[in-house]
């Protein structure tokens, strides 16, 4: 527990100097000791600002709210259902609570989805084109009521894309039933980074071979192919014998970094110099994350971007 406490202050300590950053507390103790640990390290907070609401589990990313802008710039969010990944833990169904009846002090028209998701489970580019999984969107512990199709207009419907491109699975060990932010990112319109395994007696080298060859096949809306970049995997971790969804790509893009999450392992730095090449403005900023994928996510999961 330790090790993930300083993982969430390294990453605000990346992000505080360069932007406004909400993190939930349990309450004011907490606060308290929050902000003095933040002062100790010399991080100014009047950026940070605290929401005492009372959650579960620290993945925000899928029970939070879901951003949208539209082309006036005019700000929205969608309220998801969150179903624990497929109803797999009962006790972490509450959050879906959270911003269902804790949501006002986000000051923009919200729009309430009948449609269970999780905001790792789909990545979009900002020009129409929305990337996501068979493995999790299609799977029967979602929406079994919905065809494919009929998920992929609830898709446009609410994020206001207007392709979707499905990969097929997702790594091993990955409780969420193959979410987008472990296997396959846009840094770009045009440019996806891909987790891809180099070793074939690896677990994840066929699955993650397949998606690699879905995504050379891929189109824009224009035609073109997609710039496509190789992003290494940092090896096996486990918990109690069984594999941990360790990704290089459940990296969070904030306005002037990058969190990175990096494992102790030789493919970190490789990592790293790959990430500065698709972000040449922006400072990589690795955040230690072993402690973290202990809980099945990482540092994109743990946070929620809303567009200026």
């Amino acid at each position: 527990m330790e090790e993930a406490r300083e993982a969430y202050y390294q990453m605000l300590e990346a992000l505080l100097p360069h932007e406004q950053v909400h993190l939930l507390a349990a309450g004011e103790k907490e606060e308290t000791q929050i902000t003095a640990q933040l002062q100790k390290r010399g991080v100014k907070t009047r950026g940070l600002i605290f929401h005492r609401l009372e959650y579960v589990d620290g993945w925000i990313r899928d029970y939070g709210p879901t951003f949208l802008k539209n082309k006036t710039g005019a700000k929205a969010w969608c309220k998801w259902i969150f179903n624990a990944w497929g109803s797999k833990y009962d006790d972490l169904m509450e959050d879906n609570r959270v911003f269902q009846e804790h949501a006002d002090w986000i000051p923009h028209p919200r729009f309430d989805a009948e449609f269970v998701l999780e905001g790792g489970s789909i990545e979009v580019n900002g020009a129409g084109i929305c990337l996501t999984s068979e493995q999790c969107l299609l799977n029967p512990n979602r929406n079994p009521q919905f065809r494919r199709d009929q998920i992929e207009q609830n898709l446009r419907d609410y994020l206001g894309v207007k392709q979707i491109l499905w990969l097929r699975e997702g790594i091993a060990g990955d409780d969420t039933d193959g979410h987008i932010d472990d296997m396959a990112r846009f840094t770009a319109p045009d440019t996806v980074v891909a987790a891809y395994e180099e070793n074939p007696a690896d677990s994840n080298y066929a699955i993650l071979k397949e998606n690699w060859k879905r995504l050379e096949s891929f189109k824009d809306l224009n035609s073109r192919p997609f710039r496509l970049a190789k992003l290494p995997m940092p090896g096996r971790l486990e918990r109690e014998g069984g594999p941990l969804p360790a990704s290089y790509a459940n990296f969070y893009i904030a306005n002037q970094v990058v969190l990175l999450p990096v494992f102790d392992h030789p493919n970190d730095g490789r990592a790293m110099n790959i990430l500065r090449e698709l972000f040449p403005k922006r400072e990589i900023v690795p955040i230690p994350s072993a402690a973290l994928v202990y809980g099945f996510g990482a540092v994109h999961c743990l946070s929620q971007q809303e567009p200026a």
